[in-house]
């Protein structure tokens, strides 16, 4: 009697939710794998850190060199005070000259103008003279008023015969022995100060580059003090 009585209890209860079982989730889709995504990323920062490390070996990899500071002409030789040094990265292809060869380039002259700020290779510079084809280099002294107050070298200018004197020379054309333009472009090579001690005479020598067939007008001038110079347009 009392086994019927529980039975009949428990048939009037409402039957609650039926809990799944740990075995019985649903099952979870799997991760989509992009291989190629993952080699790209790989490959990023493999070429990142290859180029962090040449930038490290280029920085180390460098070389002093000499540099000009102002323009150097044909035939003329730098000084301590035409040139600086300068950092670059180390090429054994271009032919620098170093800082530490500054002594012996000294000794050597320029083939050709070398203009300001240009990092200087062996192949600019030779032993001894070295004018360019059909040209001579010319020396004379000038007095106070027989030049430009701010001539350099580099400076194109124009050469005039300024003896009034009367021609000695018949032989000679009017314009060259009593007074006129000997040379028109004539380049200044180099420049000389004359001084003393104490005060400057105003006297100026200067190296002129012209043509060879003008050299001879413009020395017979400067041997007679009869030269003076001006600047023209070129410069």
């Amino acid at each position: 009697m009392k086994i019927q009585e529980r039975t009949g209890a428990g048939a009037g209860r409402s039957a609650g939710p039926v809990q799944p079982s740990v075995g019985d989730r649903l099952p979870t889709p799997p991760r989509e794998r992009k291989p190629a995504l993952a080699a790209l990323a790989v490959l990023l920062i493999l070429v990142g850190a290859l180029g962090a490390t040449m930038l490290v070996l280029q920085a180390g990899d460098r070389v002093e060199v000499v540099k000009v500071t102002r323009d150097i002409q044909p035939g003329e030789s730098v000084t301590g005070s035409d040139v600086t040094s300068v950092m670059v990265a180390d090429d054994d292809s271009i032919n620098y000259v170093k800082w530490s060869q500054l002594g012996a380039l000294k000794e050597l002259k320029a083939k050709t103008t070398i203009y300001k700020d240009t990092v200087v290779m062996g192949q600019m510079f030779a032993e001894g003279e070295s004018l360019p084809a059909g040209k001579a280099s010319v020396g004379v002294a000038l007095k106070e008023g027989q030049y430009p107050s701010d001539i350099k070298p580099g400076d194109t200018v124009a050469v005039y015969n300024v003896d009034t004197s009367a021609a000695s020379d018949k032989s000679e054309s009017t314009s060259t022995a009593s007074g006129g333009l000997i040379v028109d472009n004539a380049k200044v090579n180099t420049k000389a100060e004359d001084s003393d001690a104490t005060v400057s005479t105003g006297n100026l020598s200067l190296t002129l580059l012209v043509d060879q067939a003008d050299a001879a007008a413009v020395a017979r001038s400067a041997s007679a003090g009869a030269v003076a110079v001006v600047h023209v347009s070129g410069n």
